[in-house]
């Protein structure tokens, strides 16, 4: 759905990411973990075709991003950058509106009341549909973003830290939409930073470190304490869940820590 090729990019004359080679595949939750500074958002950037590239190709279906048409590529992949600012009084109805917009003038124009009603419903906003979006708390308008790149059903959805602003219980949500939407035929492509939950929800897990790709493939191979730890500087620990078996990565800590956070 979505790949790079041996891609770069350079900003301010810094080289972001380098020579990154990854895909996402229809039907899959691929996830992008990495330190602050990693190159994580820039790749994600690149790959929805908003931030140019300096080296390799960025590919949407098979073609070249910065080929298609703009409303072209928002009929084929959504995206949700880590910020969301609005700066007019939108009510949320409104916001997740904007979702649609690249249908508009088509047949798929007929779904629009449809899918802006469970947009708001599945990302549980519907309570605050006449509500102005400014208005609302941080984790609130973090899930309103999301209920309007979801409106748009694109078949690949691009997210940058979806789960920054939002408690456990809506962090689950979140990626349990997006788990729904890779098992309906889609493909999802996460940016986040808690290995926790990249281990429990993702297909595929690709770690980066300073703007390279360091490891890719399913939770259970790629979240070793030995990568994790080299990768974050600072040891971690991974074991499986005691019911799922799932990885759980914790950060070591000292004695001394554990009594000060006691």
């Amino acid at each position: 759905m979505i790949a790079a090729e041996g891609v770069s990019v350079r900003l301010g004359g810094a080289l972001l990411v380098d020579d990154v080679s990854v895909e996402l595949r229809a039907g899959e939750v691929l996830v992008l973990v990495g330190p602050n500074g990693a190159g994580k958002s820039t790749l994600l950037a690149a790959l929805a075709g908003d931030l140019p590239i300096a080296g390799g190709r960025a590919l949407l279906d098979g073609e070249p991003v910065q080929g298609w048409r703009p409303v072209e590529a928002a009929r084929r992949r959504s995206v949700l950058p880590q910020h969301n600012p609005v700066s007019f009084p939108f009510d949320v109805r409104s916001v997740v509106e904007m979702g649609r917009a690249p249908w508009r003038g088509t047949e798929q124009e007929d779904d629009d009341d449809t899918a802006v009603a469970e947009a708001l419903r599945d990302t549980g906003v519907e309570h605050l549909a006449d509500r102005a979006y400014p208005t609302l708390s941080g984790g609130e308008q973090a899930r309103v973003a999301l209920a309007r790149v979801l409106a748009q059903r694109a078949p690949a959805v691009l997210l940058d830290e979806p789960t920054a602003a939002l408690d456990v219980r809506h962090q689950e949500l979140v990626l349990s939409l997006a788990r729904r939407h890779a098992r309906s035929g889609g493909g999802v492509l996460v940016v986040l930073h808690d290995l926790g939950l990249a281990a429990a929800h993702a297909d595929r897990v690709a770690v980066l470190d300073a703007g390279k790709l360091v490891a890719v493939g399913p939770p259970a191979e790629v979240c070793t304490a030995d990568l994790l730890s080299a990768v974050y500087r600072h040891p971690v620990e991974v074991f499986p869940h005691p019911r799922t078996g799932v990885p759980v990565v914790l950060p070591v800590r000292s004695r001394e820590e554990q009594e000060c956070l006691s």
